[in-house]
């Protein structure tokens, strides 16, 4: 099941990665092209385009990086009544909503279908991350009354 999650999350990636590409290409043609060449000396578009170019740049090496990582990426299967760990996919409830994570090593925040809702990835950078990894199903995470449900 876990493998079906991956491949969707890495067809998300990919998709991004191409996306940020094309967008990083069309800013550095803009920030060094014939249309960057400076009117007056106030105009400033050329310098704002190349560093929006550095800055796509860096996120399609982010992108790429986290799709190198999602190709070669296994989850395991958790038991239920296993501690919360990276690879996890974790069922919450908070105020009656049902909400599914799953813990991934990056790439934090893509969303996939699931059942009647959709699993979003945690990375570990966020903080609801570091707020499950530990707990087990029955645990309610102190400050905001989200229960753990079940986990595999």
């Amino acid at each position: 099941m876990k493998d079906q999650f991956v491949m969707q999350i890495t067809a998300r990636l990919r998709q991004q990665l191409d996306t940020m590409t094309e967008a990083a290409k069309a800013t550095h043609a803009a920030a060094t092209g014939d249309d960057g060449k400076q009117e007056s000396k106030y105009d400033t578009r050329a310098l704002e385009a190349s560093y929006l170019a550095g800055a796509q740049a860096e996120q399609s090496q982010a992108l790429a990086q986290a799709l190198h990582i999602f190709e070669q990426l296994e989850l395991d299967d958790f038991t239920p009544d296993a501690i919360i760990a990276p690879g996890a996919l974790v069922e919450t409830e908070l105020n009656g909503a049902i909400s599914y994570y799953l813990l991934t090593p990056c790439a934090g925040g893509i969303t996939i279908p699931y059942e009647a809702g959709e699993i979003t990835t945690l990375s570990p950078e966020a903080p609801l991350f570091k707020n499950l990894v530990g707990l087990q199903a029955g645990d309610i995470i102190e400050h905001n009354g989200m229960m753990i449900l079940e986990i595999s």
